[in-house]
């Protein structure tokens, strides 16, 4: 059984890496020499011809880390590597729980170690030459920093606790790792930008002044409550301009990157928030949220029902089973199922995206939101004539020409 397992574990992200090579392949047949006709208007010449070069260089990035990280597990799983770390962590411990904490604490630091030179590539050389990076490499450093101290306050204790749930109830552990889960999701998105963002950005409250009004007077016009509408500083790290929504109830707040207000005319900000605001009132935040949830409910289940079975820790060369070998392993073979998930959650997303700019349209905002869309496509170099297979594994976002087309 364990040696079924292996040859699965081997062949699942080898297949992954293969469709995704070709997914960018059939995306690069998308790109000409000369502005498409559908494209005329909206961009010129030199910024598709830029589009296409930010396109392919982050493509070449893709292939190398890609390739990278598809060696060193391959690696790692015929070479007995993880059954190394696993003998290394029972070595120093015999407490499963701290096995665990220290199994994935390893495994997680070195990749984000292996993965920081493309990170910093992708930052300092892609970024920079076109434009966008404005971070600098004590941000840089900072950031991952954090990123680790996060994962050691948060993270180390949600594992520590679902491990402990396994060895304490066995295979119903799956139930309380769920409430467990359920509460922690729930309580992130009440508090992330008053908890977390403020680690990484300084967020300041929309001054007085005719957007704020023109902001409030929308809100009062569509009757959503609305106080908290912040500014966020990320020109810190880049030149790239964004705007979301978080929270719920009295919590919610609306979020724009200084560098939207750069960008854009006051209407066409407007305009954006009323997207948000549209995903509000259609409730795709909390639809969302509840099917996470439930997701995480029937992964939970899946995994109880393979957790203990030793073939799992055997398939990686494990003299014993163990709750983080079976997670590891269960996390490879878990991911076909996950793809089709999220294939039906993308397309469930691009309705959702435009059933946010069908509200917009409906409240007469729908040439300034076009406008808007238009404007941040060509200043963020995004790809604007994606292969229909490209959007369909990956767009959480409809393509900018079909959205254009229902706004009008």
């Amino acid at each position: 059984m364990h040696n079924l397992i292996l040859i699965l574990i081997i062949a699942i992200p080898v297949a992954g890496y293969l469709t995704e090579r070709y997914l960018n392949y059939l995306n690069s047949k998308m790109w000409s020499p000369e502005l498409p006709d559908r494209l005329k208007g909206i961009c010129d010449e030199n910024e598709y011809r830029k589009t296409q070069f930010y396109q392919k260089d982050n493509n070449r990035l893709s292939l190398w880390s890609s390739t990278f990280n598809l060696v060193i597990l391959l690696l790692m799983i015929i070479s007995g590597g993880f059954a190394f770390v696993d003998n290394l962590v029972r070595s120093i411990t015999s407490h499963p729980v701290l096995m665990s904490l220290m199994f994935f604490g390893i495994i997680g630091l070195a990749t984000d170690l292996l993965n920081i030179p493309f990170s910093y590539y992708d930052n300092f050389v892609i970024e920079k030459k076109y434009g966008f990076n404005t971070m600098t490499i004590r941000t840089f450093i900072t950031d991952h920093i954090k990123s680790w101290i996060l994962a050691l306050v948060i993270g180390a204790p949600v594992l520590a606790l679902i491990t402990w749930f396994y060895y304490k109830t066995g295979k119903s552990f799956w139930i309380y790792a769920w409430i467990l889960i359920t509460v922690f999701t729930i309580f992130i998105n009440f508090f992330y930008s008053e908890l977390i963002v403020p680690l990484f950005n300084k967020q300041t409250p929309l001054q007085e002044g005719s957007l704020r009004t023109k902001i409030e007077e929308f809100a009062s016009k569509t009757d959503f409550h609305l106080s908290n509408i912040y500014i966020i500083d990320g020109s810190k790290r880049s030149t790239k301009a964004n705007a979301y929504f978080s929270g719920f109830g009295s919590k919610k707040r609306i979020v724009l990157y200084d560098t939207l207000l750069k960008e854009l005319e006051e209407d066409e900000i407007v305009a954006v928030l009323a997207h948000e605001t549209g995903h509000y009132k259609r409730k795709h935040i909390i639809h969302n949220m509840l099917v996470s949830i439930l997701l995480t409910g029937l992964t939970l289940f899946l995994f109880s029902l393979v957790v203990d079975s030793p073939a799992l820790s055997k398939a990686l060369g494990a003299e014993y089973a163990s709750f983080h070998l079976g997670l590891l392993v269960f996390g490879i073979l878990y991911s076909p199922l996950s793809l089709v998930i999220g294939l039906i959650a993308n397309y469930i997303s691009r309705k959702n995206e435009l059933q946010a700019d069908a509200f917009v349209k409906k409240y007469n905002y729908a040439v300034p939101l076009s406008e808007a869309l238009k404007k941040l496509s060509v200043k963020n170099l995004s790809n604007m004539n994606p292969h229909p297979v490209y959007v369909f594994f990956h767009y959480s976002h409809p393509p900018l020409l079909e959205r254009l087309k229902k706004l009008e």
